[in-house]
């Protein structure tokens, strides 16, 4: 089974950021280097070990592998103001990556998963030099009313009158509901709790009102990366139930990008079924970097 907790050859290590220290697993090109860093971005809730599936296969196609943990989530240090952490602001510090990244003479491929998404179109609006945008999971704007946002509302209430601890117990609660839970590996449901009592309450905070609030940009995000020459992928699990599939496919259209849909997968394509998104992402990443 593909988790977070799936072996994979990237060290650990921190890469300097905006904010102090951003936490990342970095893996080299193995084989034929295509000259090009795939920088994978998580989503609300998340962490770099969400990409530990994707790492090996990547590397061994020839790409560099970069997996961070957003400012303020789990072991990156992040701003204080919850206001910061609205997707134009991080986008900011993100594109400030991305530039590093681009010093050092490597073309980058970024991918955001779910909000990751908005925070990575925020990195476009600043002027990430970037050769091409995957948005997994991600939609036009705030998340939809469903159970998802009933629970970020829920979280909330409790993270502001009990703490960090008490929104996690929410988390738990939806997690019961999975059959597969009571089968997770100890490690795997220890790190999940851990990476979320870890982040700091105002990345908690700020993201979760981020992804209720954020406005729809796509026109905005369609002119700039047409005026960029930047090209665009879609992709999304066909049960995907935050944005829906059908919102996504309207989102490709809107920006004149790829889309496809993903059997099996729901909203984490990165570890219910990577075999599946990898045949989706190299073909279409060797074919930006050799357009």
């Amino acid at each position: 089974m593909y988790s977070q907790i799936s072996p994979h050859r990237a060290d650990r290590i921190d890469l300097p950021g905006r904010y102090g220290p951003v936490a990342a697993l970095r893996a080299p090109a193995a084989g034929t280097d295509l000259g090009a860093t795939a920088l994978l971005v998580p989503g609300f809730t998340g962490s770099k070990e969400d990409f530990a599936p994707l790492i090996d296969p990547l590397s061994d196609s020839g790409l560099e592998v970069v997996a961070i943990d957003l400012p303020g989530q789990y072991e990156s240090a992040g701003p204080i103001a919850e206001s910061d952490y609205r997707p134009a602001v991080l986008g900011e510090a993100l594109a400030e990556l991305v530039a590093k990244l681009s010093a050092e003479g490597r073309r980058v491929l970024l991918l955001g998963h779910s909000f990751g998404g908005l925070v990575a179109r925020g990195a476009v609006f600043a002027g990430a030099p970037i050769a091409g945008l995957t948005l997994m999971s991600s939609g036009p704007g705030e998340l939809p009313v469903g159970e998802r946002r009933a629970a970020l509302d829920q979280g909330e209430r409790l993270m502001r009158e009990h703490g960090v601890e008490a929104a996690h117990r929410v988390v738990e609660q939806r997690a019961l509901a999975n059959p597969n839970w009571p089968v997770l590996p100890d490690e795997l449901r220890a790190l999940l709790r851990e990476r979320f009592v870890k982040s700091t309450p105002s990345s908690l905070l700020g993201m979760g009102t981020a992804i209720r609030v954020e406005p729809d940009l796509v026109a905005k995000l369609a002119r700039t990366l047409r005026t960029a020459q930047v090209p665009c992928l879609v992709v999304c699990g066909e049960a995907d139930d935050a944005w829906s599939p059908a919102g996504q496919r309207d989102m490709a259209e809107r920006l004149d990008a790829d889309f496809a849909v993903l059997a099996g997968a729901v909203h984490s394509p990165n570890t219910e079924t990577p075999e599946a998104l990898l045949t989706t992402l190299l073909p279409t990443w060797r074919a930006w970097l050799t357009s």
